[in-house]
């Protein structure tokens, strides 16, 4: 055998060149991206529903509070217009000659309600559709009814509003501006009185807008209603108390 021979046979048996990994990188898919947004975006629509559902049972449970309200002629600004029924309120143009009582308001066309609460549970809606102004909540017996009034939680008002047809705001300390994804058609009105509590909520839409916490009630709470001044006819519409129906 010649000595070429020799070296090819002993090659035979020698194992294969190895290589060292452990320097090589792998780029990562060109889809992982997309596959981590994806999952990002499922886990939002997910936690989305989740709430909505939470919410929607949060909403048919306090719904359940629902008591009958009717507004009280006797505390209403004479320019204010209300239904025989006391259920329909909008601003008109005509001051009428009433007497200027201590219950009544004076200067800013509001009105109370018959009803008062000092204590548990109570929820009441109220349609605001094609309106551009409106204030609603509950405010305690010792409110200023002469002459201005201040909306806030210290003067004895617990308020959400809309002014200029999309700027929604609470009244809080200090005012919170409200994002609102849609107008609210019908707003409904949760108050937990020994627990601090007044919650406002979009009914269509079964979604939280704004609770005030920690209230400390100390007097007769009235729900309150402002339905903004009519601008000839621009925000003619009525605020209605609306019968609480349970989907």
């Amino acid at each position: 055998m010649s000595y070429l021979q020799s070296v090819q046979s002993s090659n035979i048996h020698l194992p294969p060149p190895t290589k060292d990994w452990t320097k090589v990188s792998v780029p990562p898919a060109s889809y992982e991206g997309t596959v981590r947004r994806a999952v990002v975006q499922l886990e939002e629509t997910l936690s989305k529903k989740f709430n909505k559902l939470v919410t929607e049972a949060e909403l048919k449970r306090i719904q359940k509070f629902a008591v009958d309200v009717t507004l009280d002629p006797v505390t209403a600004h004479p320019k204010l217009i209300l239904s025989d029924d006391g259920k329909q309120v909008k601003h008109g143009n005509v001051k009428k000659n009433l007497p200027n009582i201590p219950e009544r308001f004076s200067l800013e066309p509001c009105v109370l309600a018959k009803q008062s609460f000092s204590s548990g549970i109570f929820y009441f809606e109220v349609e605001v559709k094609g309106k551009t102004e409106w204030d609603l909540g509950v405010a305690r017996e010792s409110i200023t009814r002469k002459g201005l009034i201040t909306l806030s939680r210290g003067d004895g008002y617990w308020t959400i509003w809309l002014r200029k047809g999309n700027k929604y705001e609470a009244i809080d300390d200090p005012s919170v501006i409200l994002p609102l994804k849609s107008r609210p058609q019908k707003v409904g009105v949760f108050v937990d009185y020994e627990e601090g509590l007044v919650s406002f909520y979009d009914v269509d839409a079964a979604a939280l807008i704004y609770s005030f916490t920690g209230c400390s009630f100390t007097e007769k709470l009235f729900p309150y209603f402002f339905p903004g001044l009519n601008y000839g006819g621009k925000n003619s519409a009525p605020l209605i108390i609306s019968p609480v129906r349970i989907n």
